[in-house]
């Protein structure tokens, strides 16, 4: 439903999205996951048709963005980052002036009406302006003026981002529910979020895609892939266990957490430790209260493919002679 060909946007001399190709299909939620100023929301704003891209081309649904933008929007609902909306409108008059875009009219209009605000629960503020909402509600009016014209593909660009944990559950949920008959695109630069809703992943890292896999592969990608993780109740037995576990063969490095009481052991590549240190734990007789393997870790993985790489950190170390270089005031 989405394809994207070789895809940069350059502003001046800064090339902020840099040959980006990947092809997006129903039933998948892709996570779209970048640090800041990596070109997630630059290359939102080009498949929802806000921005011309530089080069590359750009097809939702059959329909080259560039070349036939009506039609291609037609099929898209998209949530800016932010949720941006007319502050001076009640949320009835914003979902009625969004109806007038989308050209709904009639019987379908009042249906959709209904439908996004009965599943975003926008009753008790329908009649409230937009100003005086919470975060919370103005990012679900931003969901309702997307979904108003029930689109095959939806496009949302950092949904959950400022949101409160319950706002951010609720949030999820409801991307839960569309994916299952809408693609979605969540852009995020949040980790969890890619757990909780996504199905696939793309890291972008100064304009250009660097990893594209499944959650799970991407764990797996990761040194803890595998590690063993415990916690003890005594901290003589995390002494001991912290000397014993460190020397098992399988063990290549060891991390504790003085204050958890909790060590973390890492195995060697292709080596699995569980089985030694469940072995040493029943040996000993350690009361371990919490024992598990896990998964990978996510955020390891998003720092070590993002980092900076050697000519960024070169461009950003100070020149010899500067103010600091010489350790004077910086601004």
């Amino acid at each position: 439903m989405i394809t994207i060909k070789n895809l940069s946007k350059r502003y001046g001399d800064i090339l902020a999205v840099d040959d980006l190709t990947f092809s997006v299909a129903p039933g998948e939620v892709l996570g779209f996951l970048g640090a800041n100023g990596a070109g997630k929301s630059t290359t939102m704003r080009m498949i929802a048709g806000f921005i011309s891209p530089t080069n590359g081309e750009i097809t939702v649904c059959g329909h080259d963005i560039e070349l036939a933008p009506v039609a291609a929007k037609s099929c898209i609902g998209y949530l800016p980052e932010g949720a941006p909306s007319y502050g001076e409108m009640t949320v009835a008059e914003f979902l009625d002036f969004i109806a007038d875009i989308r050209g709904l009219s009639g019987e379908r209009r009042r249906e959709r009406r209904a439908v996004v605000v009965d599943r975003l629960a926008l009753t008790p503020v329908i009649d409230q302006v937009i100003e005086t909402l919470s975060k919370g509600f103005r990012r679900r009016v931003g969901l309702a003026q997307a979904l108003i014209h029930d689109p095959q593909v939806l496009i949302l660009d950092e949904p959950t981002d400022g949101l409160d944990p319950n706002q951010k559950h609720e949030v999820r949920r409801l991307i839960n529910e569309l994916s299952k008959d809408k693609l979605v695109i969540v852009s995020t630069h949040i980790l969890e979020e890619v757990h909780e809703v996504c199905t696939r992943a793309i890291i972008i890292a100064d304009g250009r895609i660097v990893a594209d896999e499944s959650p799970a592969a991407l764990e797996a990608r990761s040194r803890y892939h595998h590690a063993v993780s415990l916690r003890f109740d005594r901290r003589e037995q995390f002494t001991a266990a912290r000397r014993e576990i460190a020397a098992l063969a399988d063990v290549a490095d060891l991390e504790a957490d003085e204050r958890e009481l909790k060590l973390t052991a890492v195995p060697r590549e292709g080596k699995n430790a569980l089985p030694a240190v469940s072995s040493l734990i029943t040996q000993r007789d350690w009361d371990v209260p919490e024992l598990h393997l896990e998964a990978g870790r996510l955020d390891e993985v998003f720092r070590r493919l993002t980092r900076p790489s050697a000519s960024a950190r070169d461009a950003l170390a100070p020149t010899p002679g500067s103010a600091a270089a010489e350790g004077g005031a910086q601004p």
